[in-house]
């Protein structure tokens, strides 16, 4: 298991210099660049010339020339630039809005295992029951409707019956949690809700293979009781495959997160890169997506950790 986990985090390294290359160069695919955005937004081109602009803004040189400068700040500096429109450090633009998308991440997380496995353990017990036909027909609609639908439809309706609307003004935790947690609640259950019927469906179909194996016959014919022989015997090896929809979940999350934050006004890392990527304020999209990226690779190396206490089987030497 340690050789393993050594394994493992080498791996994080190129994996990590994969990701600043990938980031660094597509995002420099979008159609125009910064001195048009300029241009047509603040008409810089009455007193300074296109070349200017670039040479102001580190943008005189081959691309693969800036990539090097931004990797050396990255790795020797620790940073990640300042903004190209208002000269701001990236880090510290990130470090503002980190604690609300991860906020939203884990609480969407969670959201979608309270509604997924719970169901989806109920709807395996009672296989083709009612209750079954059911949980099976909400996981689908669950899945079906489009979170960004379901968020305006939440955002919009309320405020036409009953004159309600969610908080634009972003409560910190540590001033009122209650409060903190009611702002948060809705969007986080929005976000959830679709991989909630995924891991409904996961839960359930891998409860029942696992409730099919011999030695958990063997467990009811010893004469244990239905929760002994689910939550001792069969829940851990069923949570495998959940374990790693999870990891699925955290991108799936990510990308979900920009349009729930916009749709709620959350100053989150989502709300940031809409703005950054209309305005293609290249350091701040590269700093933002790099952490997301970072995010992911450090979510499903503790995944992969995870399945070694799920399963004695699994073995990693």
């Amino acid at each position: 298991m340690q050789i393993y986990i050594i394994r493992r985090l080498l791996l994080v390294i190129p994996t990590l210099f994969l990701v600043t290359l990938i980031i660094f160069f597509v995002i420099r695919l979008i159609p125009g660049d910064i001195i048009d955005v300029m241009a047509a937004r603040m008409h810089y081109f009455t007193d300074v010339t296109r070349a200017d602009l670039e040479e102001k803004l580190g943008l005189d040189v081959p691309v693969h020339v800036q990539y090097v400068r931004w990797l050396k700040n990255l790795v020797l500096h620790r940073t990640l630039g300042d903004s190209l429109w208002q000269k701001t450090s990236v880090v510290d633009e990130v470090l503002i809005r980190v604690p609300v998308t991860i906020e939203l991440g884990i609480l969407g997380l969670l959201v979608s295992l309270f509604i997924g496995v719970p169901i989806g353990i109920y709807s395996a017990m009672r296989q083709d029951t009612m209750g079954d036909h059911i949980a099976r027909s909400i996981a689908i609609i669950f899945i079906s409707i489009p979170g960004f639908w379901l968020g305006t439809m939440v955002v919009v309706f309320p405020s036409i019956w009953w004159g309600y609307m969610p908080s634009i003004t972003l409560i910190p935790f540590s001033e009122d949690p209650i409060g903190n947690l009611k702002m948060f609640i809705v969007p986080a259950t929005v976000l959830g809700m679709a991989m909630g019927g995924l891991t409904m469906r996961m839960t359930r179909t891998m409860m029942l293979e696992v409730l099919r194996q011999d030695y958990v016959r063997t467990a009811w014919a010893k004469g244990l009781r239905e929760r002994q022989v689910v939550i001792r015997h069969a829940l851990k090896n069923a949570l495998i495959p959940v374990v790693s929809l999870v990891g699925l979940m955290v991108g799936v999350m990510i990308g979900g997160s920009v349009v729930i934050e916009e749709i709620f006004s959350l100053p989150g890392m989502g709300r940031l890169t809409l703005n950054v990527v209309s305005q293609r304020d290249y350091t701040v999209v590269s700093g933002v997506l790099l952490f997301f990226g970072t995010g992911m690779i450090l979510v499903n190396l503790i995944i992969d950790l995870i399945y070694a206490y799920l399963d004695p089987r699994i073995r990693y030497d």
